[in-house]
């Protein structure tokens, strides 16, 4: 493997992609383990190696004596043509092993656009992309990540998924994987039998999927006696500590930085946020516990910056004297702290100023929409006041800049709605103009709104792309103002999104056409190659604008229908019917528990849920009083 290595490397761009040996990366006995999992993300480098997901897992399995875990990225163009070129099948960075040598391969997916990517990497591994085609003796692919709460367009490919926190569920996997190999197992059908019987793990191949005549599905019906109905997501109570020795690259990644997961799950209820609702409930790391683990991380690898991550961070109970602590501990040092996904208050401001030790380059805040019609529409009911209250406060305060994201295509959304973005960012500009003078910078940031499985909106419609050029238009010509930065997601690739997102299996042939007919990277706009698309789609019988532009009734059978995700169904259809009303749902974490699921299963979801109005009125008053209420 070393010397075609040694050929190829110096013919491709960063050839540290694909070297390993990086500090604090793991190498273990090949011989001596039992269980050898290749972790794969289908991305570049760069993309994958900012994944804290695939970070935690590495060092999860790695931690047990019996087992290795191993990293493989997907090869940018120029590398899987050398690969191909001289032969070389794709292998893990730390052994440099094939990944066909592998007894699992693990995927993440992180979003739609890295399928093709996928079948990149079994291709290049020497292995059939279908999973029928694969034999007994080849490695079992397995795939777990944020998309897989709709796993089906990928399902002709992977043996089975893990759906939900993998965190207890994988190595109960792993242990009864090396049981069955021990026992002499060999038959991959008779494995995938036993794993189907956990919780989260969902085989395709033991689902049988019929369709009405006008294409939508009729049923998701298990073919076989261990596989259940639904596959409820697997969910971990407490979070489990953070590996403190993560791997440091040779090269700058895009996230190049300690990242520090904070809080999973979100209870703010935002309409359109798959993971919001995906990922529920909350579950908070304690102070001591962040601290100590960035006080780890930072002396392991030599970082100077560190990042607080969560669906949103400004929620986290004790966030205010996480981010005093750590202001104070690291007032001596040249350690730069930031705090991601902050809510839209002022609240907010004094937390980022309490860690930015005097850097002020800028602040980002989500508005989403421009009016308070369509804030409340999609159950983000800040109000106007107070994101005008939040800049004037940070300008104020020494920031230049603020970056503002918004999204066109919402439901409902209306030309008016569209102004309305304009009118706000022209009075976030003058505020800063009033207090920064020229310095002042508002950058804005446009994405075209996706409709995702299980989320409120999911049976909504995508807005098509003459819809949106016409509104990006309205954005354009309203904001030719200096200081004023505007960029925008194009709508093709968002197209492709809503397709994959809301797909059902027979997208499977699709996604394996456009492969065969060369879209890799379809997340990057420079390789994205829409026409394959719609060739392959066609060649297939099919048409992405179906999947991507239709509006679902609320009674159609959806392609996900058979994963459960913890939030009722019948909770996101009367949420629904709210937006159209125009009705806000209050956040369980300040107000009421409205009743979504999970108050069934989980704590503190059960303690709201019975708690009295008094013991209500004061969760609220208290959250009220700390600043942390809605906005």
């Amino acid at each position: 493997m070393l010397q075609p290595l040694d050929r190829i490397l110096p013919r491709v761009q960063k050839p540290a992609r694909y070297t390993g040996g990086e500090f604090n990366s793991i190498v273990k006995d090949w011989e001596r383990v039992a269980v050898k999992v290749a972790l794969a993300f289908p991305d570049v480098y760069e993309v994958g190696m900012s994944n804290l997901g695939l970070g935690i897992i590495y060092h999860l399995v790695n931690a047990r004596e019996g087992w290795l875990a191993e990293r493989v990225y997907a090869p940018w163009p120029d590398m899987e043509a050398e690969l191909r070129r001289v032969g070389l099948p794709l292998y893990a960075l730390e052994s440099r092993r094939p990944l066909a040598d592998f007894d699992l391969i693990c995927f993440s997916f992180a979003y739609e656009q890295c399928f093709t990517n996928a079948l990149t990497i079994l291709d290049l591994a020497g292995l059939p992309l279908r999973a029928v085609e694969r034999g007994d003796d080849a490695p079992l692919v397995m795939a777990g990540g944020p998309s897989t709460v709709n796993p089906e367009p990928m399902s002709p490919f992977v043996d089975l998924f893990l759906i939900g926190d993998a965190e207890e569920a994988l190595p109960e996997l792993l242990e009864r994987y090396e049981g069955w190999r021990a026992a002499g197992g060999h038959e991959k059908v008779e494995f995938l039998r036993q794993a189907a019987r956990m919780r989260g793990v969902y085989v395709p191949r033991f689902y049988d999927v019929t369709y009405h005549p006008d294409g939508t599905v009729a049923a998701i019906t298990p073919n076989e006696p261990a596989a259940p109905p639904k596959v409820r997501r697997t969910v971990v109570r407490a979070l489990p500590p953070l590996p403190v020795k993560p791997i440091v690259p040779f090269l700058e990644t895009v996230h190049d930085r300690v990242a520090v997961e904070v809080m999973r799950g979100c209870t703010r209820g935002c309409r359109f946020c798959q993971p919001g609702m995906a990922t529920r409930p909350v579950r908070e790391r304690s102070t001591d516990e962040i601290l100590e683990t960035i006080d780890a991380m930072l002396r392991n690898t030599g970082y100077d910056e560190v990042t607080l991550l969560s669906l949103s961070t400004s929620d986290h109970s004790t966030i205010d004297e996480v981010a005093t602590r750590l202001a104070e501990r690291y007032a001596d040092q040249h350690i730069q702290i930031s705090l991601s996904s902050l809510r839209v208050d002022s609240f907010s401001v004094k937390l980022a100023e309490a860690v930015s030790k005097g850097k002020k380059s800028g602040l980002t805040f989500a508005p989403e929409a421009g009016t308070q019609r369509l804030r409340d529409v999609i159950n983000k009911p800040l109000t106007e006041e107070d994101l005008l209250r939040s800049v004037e406060t940070a300008f104020q305060r020494g920031w230049n800049g603020v970056k503002l994201y918004f999204m066109v295509g919402l439901p409902t959304e209306t030309d008016e709605d569209v102004e309305g973005i304009v009118t706000l960012i022209r009075k976030v500009h003058a505020l800063g103009k009033h207090y920064r003078g020229h310095r002042a910078e508002v950058r804005v940031t446009i994405s075209t709104f996706v409709p995702k499985p299980h989320t409120p909106f999911q049976w909504a419609a995508q807005a098509e792309p003459d819809e949106i050029a016409r509104k990006i238009k309205i954005l354009q010509d309203g904001l030719r103002v200096p200081g004023v930065k505007l960029s925008w997601h194009d709508a093709g690739d968002s197209r492709l999104e809503a397709a994959l997102s809301r797909g059902d299996r027979r997208l499977g042939e699709v996604i394996e056409r456009a492969f065969r007919k060369g879209a890799r990277f379809d997340a990057w706009g420079e390789q994205f190659k829409p026409a394959l698309w719609d060739e392959a789609a066609a060649e297939c019988g099919l048409d992405l604008s179906w999947y991507a532009y239709r509006r679902r009734p609320l009674d159609e059978t959806l392609p996900w229908s058979h994963i459960d995700s913890g939030v009722a169904e019948a909770f996101l259809r009367w949420d629904y019917r709210r937006s159209v009303r125009e009705e806000t749902t209050p956040d369980c974490h300040y107000d009421v528990c409205s009743a979504c699921g999970l108050h069934k299963t989980f704590e503190p979801c059960t303690t709201l849920f019975n708690a009295t109005v008094e013991e209500r009125v004061a969760v609220r008053k208290a959250a009220l009083a700390a600043g942390r209420g809605r906005g």
